[in-house]
């Protein structure tokens, strides 16, 4: 029995590391300096799960944007005295350097940060400027739409889990009750899964226009290249002409002047029906001969 005891504090001990066994490391990812640091505590995850974690992340937003949106970023974990897994994430920019600052539950496992999409989903809002607080649903939304879609480009998550996650997470994002659109509605469901659905609709639309030659991504990765990172503060006005600008049409700025100040809703589940997607249980099934079915594979291509 003491032995057994002996033997788990030992194992225990060897799995948690401490600020002082922690020391700050800067990576290289997609043409950016990403410097970590460990804020005081004990985490009960190892300094490499917890760098593969970070490094994974900006992996999948380095394959979506073509590069990583910023050249410097501090990426902050703070240990918990509770909590489970990944728990709270934000990002800021106190300075000339943006910081992500991560809070870390104290039971993580590894396994808890392989699955984890806080970390993507901070350092997609790297990607996007900081726009009036009016129309935080696009911050959010791009944000929240974009991550499965990084990971699964980088391997991380399968198709079927992406699909399926929207078709549960996209009728949050509709209008109730004395809704007065997304930009004067603020509540959790429109600002995260109305800001989402305005994504996936222009993505959409965007692709038929063109053949499915440009998405999202494309209208995305042009403002970017803009200089619409986090680092910038502009009006929804120019991010979506500077958007649209870059695939050569209106789409972005005619979605939100059809739903930005008046309820619209969606038929989601026409648009499922024509992209192939069909609920199955707990789980999706894919129609290959839908209407919009290449539109689908395109969207999460691996």
């Amino acid at each position: 029995m003491l032995i057994a005891l002996v033997a788990g504090l030992i194992l225990a001990a060897a799995s948690s590391s401490t600020a002082a066994q922690l020391s700050d490391e800067t990576l290289q990812i997609g043409g950016a300096q990403i410097e970590v640091r460990f804020e005081e505590g004990t985490f009960s995850v190892t300094p490499a799960a917890m760098r593969n974690w970070i490094a994974k992340s900006a992996r999948a937003v380095t394959e979506y944007y073509g590069r990583f949106p910023v050249q410097h970023i501090r990426v902050v974990l703070v240990p918990l005295d509770r909590g489970r897994g990944v728990v709270f994430g934000r990002t800021f920019v106190p300075g000339p350097t943006p910081v992500i600052r991560v809070l870390v539950g104290a039971v993580a496992s590894e396994d808890d940060l392989r699955e984890d999409w806080v970390m993507t989903h901070e350092m997609v809002h790297l990607a996007f400027p900081s726009v009036p607080e009016k129309h935080h649903w696009i911050e959010e939304g791009i944000a929240t739409y974009v991550e499965p879609i990084a990971r699964v480009q980088i391997g991380d998550l399968t198709s079927a889990k992406v699909w399926r996650d929207m078709l549960d997470g996209m009728p949050h994002g509709l209008p109730g009750a004395g809704d007065r659109g997304l930009d004067n509605t603020h509540t959790w469901g429109r600002t995260y899964w109305g800001g989402a659905m305005f994504c996936l609709l222009a993505d959409v639309e965007i692709r038929r226009h063109s053949g499915n030659k440009l998405g999202l991504r494309d209208a995305m990765r042009g403002g970017l290249a803009a200089g619409g990172n986090h680092e910038a503060n502009w009006s929804i006005e120019r991010v979506l002409a500077t958007a649209d600008k870059a695939i050569g049409s209106n789409t972005l700025e005619r979605l939100h002047r059809e739903m930005g100040d008046k309820p619209v809703s969606p038929d989601l589940d026409a648009l499922w029906r024509d992209l192939g997607v069909i609920p199955h249980g707990d789980h999706v099934e894919f129609d290959d001969r839908a209407p919009d079915a290449a539109i689908r594979k395109a969207i999460t291509r691996q």
